[in-house]
């Protein structure tokens, strides 16, 4: 596919061109090298918990009305999210290309808590941008990734979130590409990043193919994921691609309205363009400026999307919806109450557009969530709202 993909490609300053290139060559070097992979299956297998379990929900399914459910239990990951499949990976390779420093972006935190934890273990040094509002919101994270030893900076530019963050952590690997490297939290920016990361998770698709035949004795109608950049949904999407009776949707951030600002919905409100070193759909007006967003998840709260999901957006091989903020707390509720699994607000959004189809659907079909991560982190966020 990435062939012929028209989304994605590198559009950076000149100051990127140097470390974008170094990394390239590393990324072709050791992404079939059989000792790094090695490696790396034996770290996701001892230390991060790989595989993850697959759950039907039946009693989530019974009150939606729905037919068979699974979850793919990402969740269930070392620090709580599908992010440390690309944390390892991507520290591992850095290590391996002599670098002693990482730099990571992060909006939920969830992307900067599985790269310290990472660093933490593999003996590199880790800073965290994050902007001033996802700190804010996503307090539990930065107290976990102080704690891991890494260096949280508080970005206090733009709209202090998730694309400002970004920015940042460019603007320092501009300057420090000779150390360090960086770790970029999804599948998007500029080649070889969406390559690279969809590789590093595409172990759960792997998993996932594997674990529904073994439930079911074949593919699942329907696979839903959350996208946000779009990592935990090219994962789980990868080994299904080719399966073209198996139904791709991901699930974007309605947020609190339609316009323009009021969420974070791509393929909704946007068009093709470039952000962050890759042509892909974003939000933008009718100047071409990047626009502001809004989800109640901070991890979903991105103005671009990766570009293999505009690819498969353009292809009509995957299709994409949104909920509301108030659709995806429902969710989050819903299945915390009838299966005793609290997701993050992340993966709520999928669950919540399962709980708008489910009833079309007939008993004996079968609809796999991914369920990307799990929302203790979203709590005092939601306390403070008043709306738990």
């Amino acid at each position: 596919m990435n062939e012929q993909m028209q989304f994605g490609g590198v559009y950076l300053p000149e100051l990127l061109m140097a470390p974008i290139a170094t990394l390239q060559k590393g990324w072709e070097r050791y992404r079939s090298d059989s000792d790094f992979q090695e490696e790396l299956s034996a770290l996701f297998k001892d230390y991060a918990g790989r595989e993850t379990p697959m759950t039907e929900v039946r009693r989530f399914s019974q009150a939606i009305n729905g037919p068979r459910i699974f979850l793919k239990r990402e969740d269930l990951l070392h620090t709580g999210a599908h992010k440390l499949n690309n944390a390892l990976g991507q520290c591992l390779l850095a290590k391996r290309l002599g670098k002693s420093r990482i730099i990571a972006e992060t909006g939920a935190g969830q992307h900067g808590v599985a790269t310290a934890t990472a660093c933490a273990f593999l003996g590199l040094k880790c800073v965290v941008y994050m902007g001033k509002v996802d700190v804010e919101r996503q307090s539990p994270n930065v107290s976990r990734m102080n704690l891991l030893g890494a260096e949280v900076i508080a970005v206090e530019k733009g709209a202090m979130t998730l694309k400002d963050a970004v920015n940042e952590a460019l603007r320092d690997w501009s300057a420090s590409y000779e150390d360090s490297h960086y770790c970029l939290g999804s599948a998007l920016g500029p080649h070889p990043y969406p390559e690279m990361v969809a590789s590093f998770q595409s172990i759960i698709g792997k998993e996932a193919l594997i674990q529904i035949h073994e439930k079911i004795g074949g593919d699942p109608d329907l696979i839903v994921a959350c996208v946000g950049g779009g990592s935990n949904a090219i994962g789980i999407f990868s080994s299904f691609i080719d399966r073209p009776k198996v139904a791709l949707i991901g699930v974007e951030a309605g947020g609190k309205g339609d316009k323009l600002g009021e969420h974070a919905a791509r393929f909704k409100g946007g068009r093709p363009g470039v952000l962050h070193g890759c042509y892909t759909y974003l939000l933008q007006d009718l100047d071409g400026q990047v626009v502001e967003t809004h989800s109640i998840s901070a991890g979903l709260d991105y103005p671009a999307v990766g570009p293999q999901h505009s690819e498969l957006y353009t292809s009509g091989r995957a299709h994409y919806a949104s909920v509301s903020d108030e659709e995806a707390l429902a969710a989050f509720k819903l299945l915390s109450q009838t299966e005793g699994i609290i997701p993050a607000l992340e993966s709520s959004h999928a669950l919540a557009y399962v709980m708008k189809v489910a009833h079309t659907f007939e008993k004996d079909k079968v609809i796999l969530i991914n369920l990307s991560g799990r929302g203790e982190k979203d709590l005092p966020q939601l306390i403070a709202k008043g709306v738990l």
